[in-house]
């Protein structure tokens, strides 16, 4: 099976068909999907600004790890979940789109600098879980940390405004007539709707 097929197939799907053709769902998992992704990037700051001594220079890294990765990974897959959701009901537009393309690549790049992270600061983390800040490499990792993230929900916002369902080599079918207050009668004398 190809892409476009793969694609279509999953537009057509019956979930699909029921959220696209909802007036409450898609806004729905839209919002919730916003939520967990506000949660994610929350959390992720929380453990970033500490590495960076910013914020919580008191507490141990390794304690607010322990504190707020749970709430990051149930929220993420919670938009993981809600993005799937969304992107079934027109995958063929979302999967050609510029901005989620990017979007896509800077999860990738998310994850990536978690490896990082795991291969260098993180083994030395008994050394400076109590300094005010991680190492250079714990430092510079959270930076890229938060610019990512920050991408990523600038280009989500982009998808959903550069993103549609109809063909814009269609005229759109507009009857002024419904917006005019009062119509002209054959005799040229206005009279009110």
């Amino acid at each position: 099976m190809n892409v476009a097929a793969l694609l279509a197939s999953l537009e057509a799907s019956a979930l699909a068909t029921r959220i696209r053709d909802s007036l409450y769902l898609f806004p729905l998992i839209e919002s919730t999907h916003v939520i967990g992704l506000s949660l994610v990037f929350g959390t992720i700051a929380v453990v970033d600004l500490r590495l960076l001594g910013v914020a919580s220079t008191r507490r141990p890294f390794s304690r607010i790890a322990a504190d707020t990765f749970k709430w990051t990974w149930a929220a993420f897959a919670l938009t993981v979940a809600t993005g799937l959701l969304m992107f079934i009901t027109n995958a063929g537009i979302y999967y050609h789109n510029t901005f989620f393309r990017m979007k896509m690549a800077m999860l990738v790049c998310a994850g990536i600098n978690v490896l990082i992270f795991d291969r260098t600061a993180a083994r030395s983390i008994q050394q400076w879980d109590r300094d005010r800040s991680a190492p250079p490499v714990g430092r510079t990792v959270a930076a890229l940390s938060l610019a990512i993230w920050i991408a990523v929900i600038f280009l989500g916002r982009w998808i959903g405004f550069t993103t549609t369902q109809t063909d814009l080599k269609t005229e759109p079918d507009v009857n002024i007539e419904g917006f005019l207050p009062s119509s002209v009668e054959e005799g040229g004398a206005r009279t009110p709707r």
